[in-house]
């Protein structure tokens, strides 16, 4: 198959900014350069737009705003306002790394824009992420797909992960043999765990960064607890931990998907500045060890991506009780920081070609489907 040019763009739930990710890929292989011992050398290039606290402010707001939401186009409160600044951040985001790169939009085949998250509700399918498509493209001159969580939650998935697909991809171009995880930790966490035999569950394991972050930000003024320090100096509150990991969430079998709203970091609010850290960075670390519970097969091996990895406490916790080999993804050619942007990518190519993005097996959807809304650029 022929192999296209295509940019990704996450912007997550922990609200920091928008990731920019450029891979070639032909929606089933991505295309890779091998080093030693298997190593990958980078996709291709990545950029980054953050936001500023104002915007931060803005986008907050919007989410709080949406839990007023009852219908999928509901759009109450800040929303629209918020609507058009992701729009807007995205555009800048594209042009600046475009430029940067010395790329037109006339090198790149489509966009893969997941937009902004401010409510996701399978079980009252709803799914919004904010963000206009249409304006996107007609703005860069590029086809974009947009909204691709719709179609599943529409058809009774849970609309979530999409990432796992991707996850194979890469794994194959890496030759994994036997059981592995492949862990991202973005605002929500979610786990890809594939046995010997090739077969695969996914599913959101529960709080990633956001309820840490969100802890930082209110005690110390700051954006995360950068490399896990200040959780590493506190003490976890077990009691607690332990009425956390009786929400139901954790006794669902997958696939299952979280909304970041469910888990607040407030209930550390008794808490010392160190023991909350402490006590939510552990929080985060045995949910993904309770997605054991639901494993065909106990993996050997795991991945971690996404901000949780630069986070040596959680990572040290998650080493304990995993109980297996735990590698960054940064480590064996991946990218921590951009993999989300490129699954994006991956995953618009696949909508372009009409291939699935969205199985039984991760979202709980009845067959495998595709997925995401094209727009091409219009006549102006």
């Amino acid at each position: 198959m022929t192999m296209m040019r295509a940019i990704g763009l996450m912007s997550g739930t922990s609200l920091d900014g928008v990731d920019v990710a450029l891979i070639e890929t032909d929606g089933e292989a991505v295309h890779v350069v091998k080093g030693h011992n298997n190593y990958l050398e980078p996709l291709g290039p990545t950029g980054y737009r953050g936001y500023s606290e104002d915007e931060k402010v803005l986008l907050r707001a919007a989410t709080k705003d949406a839990e007023g939401v009852v219908a999928p186009g509901d759009r109450p409160g800040r929303l629209p306002e918020a609507e058009a600044f992701v729009t807007e951040a995205h555009a800048q985001a594209v042009e600046q790394f475009l430029a940067e790169n010395g790329l037109s939009p006339a090198d790149i085949d489509v966009i893969g824009f997941h937009g902004q998250t401010v409510i996701h509700r399978p079980d009252q399918r709803i799914t919004i992420q904010i963000g206009d498509g249409q304006a996107l493209a007609d703005r860069l001159r590029i086809p974009v797909v947009s909204d691709l969580r719709r179609a599943d939650i529409e058809a009774g998935g849970q609309g979530a992960p999409l990432v796992p697909v991707f996850h194979q991809a890469l794994a194959a171009a890496s030759g994994f043999e036997g059981a592995y995880g492949i862990l991202n930790i973005g605002g929500v966490a979610n786990a890809t765990l594939v046995d010997a035999k090739g077969g695969v569950i996914a599913f959101d394991t529960g709080p990633g960064n956001s309820l840490i972050d969100e802890w930082m930000q209110e005690r110390e003024g700051k954006n995360l607890d950068d490399g896990g320090r200040t959780a590493a100096r506190g003490r976890a509150d077990e009691p607690l931990l332990a009425w956390l990991l009786t929400h139901p969430f954790f006794f669902r079998r997958p696939p299952k998907s979280l909304d970041r709203n469910w888990f607040s970091h407030k209930l550390a609010g008794q808490l010392s500045t160190e023991d909350g850290a402490a006590t939510l960075t552990a929080f985060t670390a045995r949910a993904v060890a309770r997605a054991l519970d639901h494993a065909p097969e106990i993996p050997a091996r795991w991945i971690v991506a996404g901000g949780g990895a630069r986070n040596g406490e959680l990572v040290r916790l998650l080493n304990y009780h995993l109980r297996a080999e735990i590698t960054t993804a940064d480590a064996i050619g991946w990218s921590s920081a951009f993999l989300e942007a490129q699954a994006f990518a991956h995953l618009a190519v696949r909508s372009l070609k009409g291939l699935p993005i969205t199985f039984p097996s991760t979202t709980g959807v009845r067959e495998p489907m595709t997925g995401g809304v094209l727009a091409r650029p219009r006549d102006t």
